[in-house]
């Protein structure tokens, strides 16, 4: 099933070319990352998505349908970066009229709001105003309001920004329990909480598609990320290279390297590396299996 197809998608505003030629197919699952500089398009792409503005060439098809169509009233739904509550009126109340709005009745639409309230862990806070809420509790009602009718595709637009680790962790968990059932696309610029979350990327720059990938794909080849605590990084270069499988060895950052080497059944790799760190009494940090996120991107 395709999920979403872009095909040489273009937006231009009066004085930018906001998107430029994009095209994509995007199938439902795992999380999806929306990365990319300042002014590369994501929110333009959102809005397109949401059918809040229309492209000026190409076309859109979420679930075979067309942005904004009556077909995806329910399915879709989208999280703005800076989305706010009316202070005036109790969370319960503002989700329940959001219900509504998307065709619950009254009754429906009550329990409705103890169901996505349950799900950001704030059923306690329904009657709760929303200048009461810290930061943290008012991006997870948000999120939550995003939730109503339990919808196929939820787009989040910096999600955790400005948020304390903890409030940041429950706001990854969340979606990490949805992600069965449904598919986020997540925009950041935070890319160690994406390569928690997600396993395709899209990566625009300038308006342009420089990069739509699986961080999981499978490949002939695997790579692994190791970061020592203490230990002579030339001499460990040179021994690295010589482990058996090992194709290739780059160093990024002073104390991390990352390995390719030949798909192998085992931990064969990890044990060559534990024995090589016992027998030079070298210390290591971490040793994780992939590459992050970052390298993915820029290497």
């Amino acid at each position: 099933m395709i999920l979403i197809q872009c095909d040489n998608l273009s937006k231009q505003y009066p004085n930018k070319l906001a998107l430029d030629n994009v095209s994509l197919i995007l199938q439902p699952g795992a999380p999806i990352a929306l990365v990319g500089p300042n002014g590369a398009g994501k929110t333009t792409l959102f809005s397109l998505l949401c059918g809040y503005i229309q492209p000026t060439h190409g076309s859109i098809r979420i679930l075979g349908h067309a942005p904004g169509s009556q077909a995806l009233q329910g399915v879709l739904s989208a999280l703005p970066q800076d989305a706010a509550l009316d202070p005036n009126f109790t969370i319960a109340s503002q989700l329940q009229f959001f219900a509504q709005l998307q065709g619950f009745n009254k009754t429906d639409a009550k329990q409705e709001v103890i169901r996505v309230l349950e799900l950001v862990e704030l059923s306690d806070s329904a009657q709760a105003k929303p200048k009461s809420l810290s930061h943290g509790m008012s991006k997870r009602v948000s999120i939550a309001q995003a939730l109503i009718g339990a919808p196929e595709i939820v787009l989040l637009d910096e999600p955790t920004a400005g948020l304390d680790p903890a409030n940041a962790k429950k706001i990854r968990q969340i979606v990490k329990n949805l992600a069965g059932e449904t598919t986020f696309i997540i925009s950041s610029h935070n890319l160690d909480e994406l390569e928690k979350l997600c396993d395709h990327v899209i990566y625009l720059e300038k308006g342009q598609l420089q990069q739509s990938v699986s961080i999981k794909a499978s490949q002939a080849t695997d790579f692994i990320t190791l970061t020592m605590q203490t230990c002579d990084m030339d001499k460990l270069h040179q021994q690295l290279l010589s482990l058996i499988n090992v194709i290739e060895v780059k160093r990024s950052g002073d104390e991390q390297y990352v390995i390719e080497y030949h798909k192998q059944s085992g931990f064969e790799l990890e044990s060559q590396l534990l024995a090589v760190f016992n027998e030079q009494q070298w210390q290591y940090k971490a040793i994780l299996k992939g590459r992050t996120l970052e390298e993915t991107l820029f290497s």
